[in-house]
């Protein structure tokens, strides 16, 4: 799953080398974290958060292949 978001994430930003994504397991779900340039965001986001609801309705479709949960947090950099 982990290298599936930093496949998408670095196709839709201009600082792929910006792009990290930290994963973290659970008992049925996993929670992925994505952290890219600051002006990268809004391309990652997309209006209305499109762009962030797509790449969850991928994720969650590549991980009911293997009956678990993915969550995706974008994280802001401060």
């Amino acid at each position: 799953m982990k290298e599936l978001v930093v496949f998408l994430a670095k196709q839709l930003v201009s600082q792929p080398d910006a792009v990290e994504v930290r994963e973290t397991q659970g008992e049925t779900a996993s929670v992925l974290e994505l952290k890219v340039a600051k002006e990268d965001l809004g391309r990652v986001i997309g209006k209305q958060g499109r762009t962030a609801k797509a790449i969850r309705t991928i994720l969650n479709a590549a991980a009911s292949r293997t009956n678990r949960k993915v969550i995706l947090e974008i994280l802001e950099e401060d």
